[in-house]
């Protein structure tokens, strides 16, 4: 693929991935609003009871737009009501209110209540506010801009700039509150977002998409190539992928490795690091647009198979430098999507010819769920113990293949000299992790093997490619051709030996020998 047409699906990917978050955010958001609010708009959360044997239950202050020269424009735009409502539990009446944080610290100063500092689901969680004096009724100050009381009081306000805090007491400030109280509120704001946000989904989406099939689409001379990537050419330590094993995977130890070099190779190879993540993005999209291809056509498009293949044999060299792939070279990995069969780690991958469409919505999750437990394993950390009484873990960062590598760079670092048999184990766990993975991202499907190839080069020896059973039709296709050639050298036998008849006829009879002329001499 082009470095152009390479940038351009980049491009598109990134635009893509946030389109579609936006897209499915303002759907949600929407629907959302809409099943959960009330007739008056609210959407409502019920607490569990709040109770207190102190004077007061407040809440932390809510800050919202806080700077007080915020535009107008902007607070009516959001248009935010809050609505609380409070059901009495003991029979006395309570008084529910609102006012700036500043003033109800003043007004609570030197009073014990309950400050709400967190809400976990419905449950509150209180922090005590120590206190001697008993509390004064709230219907005794001016201080809140909203206020209610009652066996059943209901507050409703709308929402200005500054920070607030919310008060429960009782009407008459004793000690001991207790009631239910559900908080809703509602936002003229909700819909207007949801459809901006659906809007600027679609637009990306469109967009997105446009840029991939711009980069991916085949033109010119090269519409009439074959739409079957030719695998790579066998050769010494190069890997050859057949439709039967679609995956190949080689690597070659440096002869001269250093002993120091993979203690800084990971920071070497940051800048791949970098480029990987935007990459491995883009790679997620592509194997999606690809599915949707498959699932319509039971093909891969040729042109991100050309991409999510490159973003594979990328990954593969910058991990076998520096990462679990085995630290194996010293050989500063390319910025390349292709295939680079000098370098000491390659991998090839057949493009599939034909896909099923039935089991591209199945095998990259549920056909693959044995493989993903052995890549937890090898890949995830997934060995460790935990101690919930202590809360603390121990694991193996990287997983077992990591363990592996480290083991092999320790010995590196002491004797000069790396495992072959640990080469050999790292890279047939890497061989087994990259067929999962082709497997996982609908290249291929055919299944990964349950079996570990150890070595840098592919296995010889393989299975044979099953020969196919012939149909009826071809049978009686091959039976009918059997019969046209006895046929046809039964007739030509015929001809022959006809011919020769007829050339004998035609000689003159042979001239008996004269034995005069000799009787005379």
């Amino acid at each position: 693929m082009k470095p152009l047409r390479t940038v351009v699906l980049v491009l598109g990917c990134l635009l893509l991935l946030p389109s579609v978050a936006l897209l499915f955010g303002g759907g949600a958001l929407g629907v959302g609003y809409a099943i959960a609010r009330d007739d008056d708009g609210y959407v409502e959360v019920g607490l569990d009871r709040l109770q207190t044997d102190t004077a007061a239950i407040r809440s932390e202050e809510a800050d919202f737009l806080t700077d007080p020269g915020s535009p107008d424009w902007v607070i009516d735009f959001i248009d935010v009501d809050i609505r609380i409502a409070a059901t009495a539990v003991d029979g006395d009446d309570v008084f529910v209110g609102i006012a700036r944080e500043a003033d109800v610290e003043d007004f609570l100063t030197g009073v014990a209540h309950d400050v709400i500092v967190e809400v976990d689901s419905t449950t509150p969680e209180y922090e005590r506010a120590a206190g001697t004096t008993t509390g004064v009724s709230p219907r005794d100050t001016d201080i809140w801009v909203a206020s209610a009381s009652g066996l059943e009081p209901t507050l409703e306000w709308e929402w200005d700039s500054g920070s607030w805090a919310a008060v429960l007491m009782n009407a008459d400030g004793s000690p001991g509150v207790a009631a239910d109280v559900d908080v809703g509120g509602k936002s003229g704001a909700i819909i207007p977002i949801a459809i901006s946000m659906i809007a600027f989904g679609v637009i990306g989406v469109a967009l997105g998409v446009g840029l991939i099939v711009v980069a991916t689409r085949r033109t010119g001379a090269h519409a009439e190539r074959p739409t079957t990537a030719p695998s790579a050419v066998a050769g010494i330590g190069e890997p050859s992928a057949t439709q039967e094993h679609p995956v190949a995977l080689t690597a070659r130890l440096d002869a001269e490795l250093s002993r120091w070099k993979w203690l800084v190779k990971w920071i070497l190879a940051i800048p791949h690091f970098i480029v990987l993540v935007v990459l491995w993005i883009a790679f997620v999209v592509m194997t999606f647009v690809a599915g949707v291809a498959i699932l319509f056509t039971g093909r891969y498009p040729h042109r991100i198979f050309e991409f999510n293949l490159g973003v594979l044999r990328w990954s593969w060299r910058v991990n076998y430098y520096a990462g679990s792939g085995g630290l194996g070279t010293d050989r500063y990995p390319p910025f390349s999507l292709g295939r680079e069969p000098d370098y000491p780690a390659v991998l090839d991958i057949a493009y599939p010819e034909q896909l099923s469409r039935g089991l591209v919505l199945v095998k990259w999750w549920l056909l693959a769920i044995p493989h993903y437990v052995i890549l937890a394993v090898l890949l995830g950390g997934a060995i460790g113990w935990t101690d919930d009484s202590d809360g603390w873990r121990v694991g193996l960062p990287g997983g077992l293949l990591g363990v592996f590598v480290l083991i092999a760079a320790i010995t590196l670092l002491i004797t000069d000299r790396y495992p072959k048999s640990l080469f050999d184990l790292v890279v047939g766990f890497n061989r087994w992790v990259y067929r999962v993975v082709a497997y996982a991202a609908l290249i291929t499907d055919r299944y990964p093997p349950f079996r570990l190839d150890q070595g840098g080069d592919e296995p010889s020896g393989l299975p044979p490619a099953p020969t196919p059973t012939p149909t009826p039709a071809a049978m009686r296709e091959s039976e009918s051709s059997e019969s046209e050639t006895s046929e046809r050298e039964t007739s030509e036998h015929e001809t022959s030996e006809s011919e020769t008849s007829e050339r004998d006829t035609a000689l003159p009879p042979p001239v008996p020998p004269d034995h005069s002329s000799r009787s005379q001499r």
